[in-house]
């Protein structure tokens, strides 16, 4: 039923609205946890991939190449090769849908809604490392030991060689020349690459490179390109700067022949050498001239016809030229990749440092809680509690009922200037506080005694006039502290100072 070129493009318009309908109820859904927003991104971006391979086939359709679309709407109008005749084409249309029913009785309307809505439930296959820990961390120590295993590395820590691998204008330029530090690089530009695709899989990476390269271009002509600076200027003066292999880094002919059999032919034709052979021959015949000026070197070493190194060195340095702008060019989208995995970087490095001081059992024994803590907050969304009022919460975790918050009026807030602006939330807190130790302290600090005369009062300045009248009203000789200041002890028992102090001598309080 669904042969028809016209029904398979009706079909195909109906799965991109589907989709793009999906993908908006997916993205309207706050995930709970780091995972599930990881699962909601990649199917978000399977949804757009489809979407997109879908309206490909349909500009196909539409440009209609083999004008089998025109063919199909023109024998829907009963155009036929003897001439028009919509009722045979009818009848032939009419025929074909009952032999189609005829073969399938059984056939059913399948509702590609209910499909479409599992696609929600779908937890896309995202393919990590251990060390990755589903994409919170970096796992770069396959690249780390081509590190510190290369002329251009140092013997270094790997909690140190986070902090260095994204500065490759550390690096002397002259080391970048090699094939060993392109390829690093190129491992390197890799997986950071596939990481940030496993992570971030909505951000449109070719985009973003297209402008770096852009960027990169009049970077590179101005010789402002960071590690780089005015390298392109200063080889085009001298074309046998770029060819000439520094051969202080090298010691025997095995080492040298690892620059490969190209570069040693570029650099033995910049100082005007034979470049035929066999790479072993080739790298002999450069090596002769790390301790022997050319001058003195044997006629037979020199190509037919050469008078120095600046012979035909044009096409060779140009390039490699090139190829350094390369190698370059993945160093500029290494460090942009390293910028937008930055907070990445940081959970790695303080993930090394910690497991620096951890055991084996007490890093799985961290594994294993990390695991169950995401699967207790996934279970502690689910359940959210409904509190539009806002009210405390109780010693179960939930809302205290709201005539128990209005009758202690556990909604107001009062403050004590005496104990430190100190809060106390409702009434009966408040009233409580006079007699607890912060407020005893602070009526001891401003020297007045803490009797009920200076009850609900709060203010300093207040309680100093209340105690000014006081003494004027009795005179400075009829207080008695040992019969009215108060003192309570750990039960809450209210003593005067002179009953309080004779139990403490006794030891009974």
């Amino acid at each position: 039923m669904s042969s028809t070129l016209l029904e398979v493009t009706r079909a195909a318009h109906e799965d991109v609205e589907r989709l793009e309908r999906l993908i908006v109820k997916d993205l309207q859904n706050d995930p709970p946890t780091t995972k599930d927003g990881l699962y909601q991104s990649h199917r978000v971006r399977n949804n757009i991939d489809t979407i997109i391979s879908t309206a490909e086939k349909l500009v196909e359709i539409y440009e209609d190449k083999d004008n089998a679309r025109k063919d199909e709407i023109a024998a829907l109008g009963g155009q036929t090769a003897t001439g028009v005749n919509v009722f045979s084409a009818f009848y032939d249309r009419l025929k074909e849908i009952r032999e189609y029913h005829r073969k399938h009785p059984a056939a059913r309307v399948v509702d590609a809604n209910e499909e479409y809505e599992d696609l929600l439930k779908e937890e896309p296959v995202i393919e990590f490392s251990g060390e990755e820990a589903f994409g919170r961390y970096l796992d770069l120590h396959e690249l780390f030991n081509q590190y510190i295993n290369s002329k251009f590395g140092a013997k270094i820590e790997y909690s140190a060689y986070l902090d260095v691998f994204s500065q490759p204008h550390n690096i002397p330029w002259k080391l970048k020349s090699t094939r060993q530090y392109r390829e690093y690089m190129e491992n390197l530009l890799e997986y950071l690459i596939y990481f940030f695709q496993r992570t971030e899989p909505l951000q449109d990476l070719d985009r973003i490179f297209s402008k770096l390269e852009a960027e990169f271009e009049e970077q590179w002509a101005n010789g402002q390109v960071q590690g780089w600076e005015k390298q392109g200027q200063e080889n085009e003066d001298d074309p046998a700067q770029l060819t000439m292999i520094d051969l202080d880094y090298y010691s025997t002919v095995e080492e040298l022949m690892e620059v490969g059999p190209e570069k040693l032919k570029e650099a033995l034709a910049a100082l005007g050498l034979k470049t035929g052979g066999t790479v072993q021959q080739r790298a002999e015949r450069l090596l002769l001239t790390k301790h022997t000026p050319l001058e003195k070197l044997d006629k037979k070493h020199f190509a037919k016809g050469s008078h120095g190194p600046r012979q035909n060195g044009s096409t060779a340095v140009s390039q490699d030229i090139n190829s350094l702008k390369q190698i370059a060019l993945v160093e500029a989208k290494m460090k942009k990749l390293c910028d937008l995995l930055s907070k990445t970087i940081e959970q790695t490095k303080e993930n090394v440092v910690k497991k620096q001081a951890l055991t084996y059992e007490e890093m799985e024994q961290e594994r294993e809680e990390e695991e169950t803590q995401v699967d207790t907050e996934s279970d502690d969304e689910d359940q959210q509690i409904y509190n539009p009022l806002k009210l405390p919460m109780g010693w179960d975790g939930k809302p205290i009922p709201y005539w128990l918050y209005k009758l202690h009026g556990l909604g107001q807030e009062f403050k004590c200037e005496i104990c430190g602006n100190y809060s106390y939330w409702g009434r009966r807190a408040f009233e409580r506080h006079f007699k607890e130790w912060r407020h005893q302290h602070g009526m001891r600090c401003l020297g007045i005694p803490n009797t009920k005369n200076f009850n609900e009062i709060t203010n300093i300045q207040e309680a100093q006039e209340l105690w000014e009248k006081i003494r004027e009203r009795q005179g400075v000789n009829k207080w008695r502290p040992d019969l009215e200041e108060e003192y309570e002890d750990k039960e809450g028992n209210i003593y005067n100072k002179k009953t309080y102090t004779d139990l403490q001598r006794q030891g009974l309080i």
